[in-house]
């Protein structure tokens, strides 16, 4: 009874006290604002560096924009998230005052638009060349048939691996707090600094990422699962 008093009591000192919870909040928040939009970002230069890539490969063209995507992809998954987040900061916008959340997403998208740009180009390699002969006897150019028939059947191979990347990516946000943005990491580790208890908030920190990934796991499971009903069907 009194382990159980004593835990209630460190409880409502760590949370409660000063409304700190708020710093977990408002963390979250802005872990998951980081998150969606940087997963957009990344979407977008993935798919555009996956095209140049995969379309230099089959047809020999886009020598210049394949050899810029080879430096990117080159640059970004050699180097760690981290440095790539201060470097942004701390060297290209040292002299720019522009908000830090939005560094983060620039970051993060351009980190997540590598590992995208791969696993989009493996869906389109894996498309068999026929498909392109077949969208040449529609009368489909180049541009067409991988709008219309490669990239839908790339995309339906790919969906449970960019899913787990965007798991991927909610982690990779943790190292947020490197240029001081209050994440929810951050704001874990302002209640430590403010209380000198590590524990519960470091672990209230950890369950909320565990159920955050947890359930965007089973949303994947569920997603292949009906994809590969789809296909049995």
């Amino acid at each position: 009874m009194q382990f159980l008093d004593s835990f209630v009591q460190k409880l409502h000192d760590t949370f409660i006290e000063g409304d700190r919870w708020h710093y977990l909040t408002d963390g979250l928040k802005t872990t998951l604002i980081v998150t969606f939009f940087a997963a957009l970002l990344g979407i977008v230069l993935g798919f555009l560096t996956a095209i140049v890539r995969s379309t230099h490969d089959k047809t020999g063209k886009l020598t210049i924009l394949d050899l810029i995507a080879k430096l990117y992809l080159t640059v970004i998954r050699g180097t760690p998230v981290v440095v790539q987040l201060l470097i942004i900061y701390f060297v290209i916008f040292a002299s720019v005052n522009i908000p830090k959340t939005v560094v983060a997403i620039m970051a993060f998208g351009l980190n997540s638009g590598a590992y995208v740009a791969e696993i989009v180009r493996s869906g389109i390699m894996s498309i068999d060349g026929g498909q392109f002969e077949a969208g040449a006897s529609l009368g489909m150019n180049y541009p067409k048939t991988m709008l219309y028939i490669i990239l839908p059947q790339a995309l339906r191979n790919i969906l449970p691996a960019l899913a787990n990347e965007f798991i991927v990516l909610l982690k990779e946000t943790s190292v947020a707090g490197y240029i001081a943005l209050t994440d929810l990491t951050r704001g874990g580790d302002i209640i430590r600094s403010a209380t000198y208890e590590a524990f519960l908030p470091l672990i209230a920190v950890a369950v909320i990422y565990l159920v955050m990934v947890v359930a965007l796991s089973r949303l994947v499971g569920l997603l292949e699962r009906r994809l590969a009903r789809s296909d049995r069907g």
